[in-house]
């Protein structure tokens, strides 16, 4: 579902609602899931966002000749890709990242959401040296209010990287945090497959998924 006061248009990019996508959301949105579903079904669309991501980032021309002996006029991706998780939930894409571009390098922000006040706070951020040189996969599976996302994109900027090298990859989005992200970085691209109807008095997304963070790794459950 979109929001009326979120078109997707410009910088956000919503994946195509297909079938296979809405069988794979109903299966990780089910309260009942088992862990190992939930992460089989997390991964498929995280692949899908991050094939997505990478589409939206420069390429060069290449050409290769074929077994029988034409040439094609390709495309490879432009050097200088990195992936940025944002822990605790944001390591989840970073698998599936390594799948798609082995030895890509990975840095890493903590920022935690404080209870009471749902103020982020930053802990910790580990990042390539370069990183002001690279494009940049910023890696988090919830958008919500935006405060998190906005404090790792700081982070980011802070570090040199210019806002039209950051793609920002996540499962779910809503409309508030879409906004939020917009009216500070307007350049700043979004890939999401599902933007949420909206947020609760709680600023848990609604129909949401819960906490990914604790489903992906189990740390919900109570034995």
């Amino acid at each position: 579902m979109t929001s009326a006061m979120t078109p997707v248009t410009g910088t956000v990019h919503l994946l195509p609602q297909t079938r296979q996508l809405r069988a794979l959301h109903t299966v990780i949105r089910d309260r009942n899931v088992g862990r190992e579903d939930f992460v089989t079904s997390s991964g498929r669309i995280i692949r899908q966002l991050l094939e997505a991501g990478l589409d939206l980032l420069p390429f060069d021309s290449c050409e290769v000749l074929t077994p029988v002996g034409r040439t094609y006029h390709g495309l490879r991706p432009a050097p200088g890709i990195c992936g940025v998780s944002v822990a605790r939930a944001g390591e989840s894409m970073e698998s599936e990242l390594r799948a798609i571009l082995p030895g890509v390098r990975i840095g890493k922000i903590l920022i935690q959401r404080d209870k009471v006040t749902k103020l982020p706070h930053l802990y910790y951020s580990a990042l390539p040296a370069d990183i002001d040189r690279r494009h940049v996969l910023l890696l988090d599976p919830m958008l919500a209010t935006g405060g998190t996302a906005l404090a790792a994109i700081d982070v980011l900027l802070d570090r040199g990287v210019e806002e039209d090298n950051i793609v920002f990859i996540n499962l779910l989005s809503a409309p508030e945090g879409i906004d939020a992200v917009r009216a500070r970085h307007p350049d700043l691209r979004i890939v999401t497959s599902a933007i949420e109807e909206r947020l609760n008095e709680n600023a848990y997304m609604l129909p949401g998924i819960g906490d990914f963070g604790d489903r992906y790794f189990g740390t919900d459950i109570v034995r």
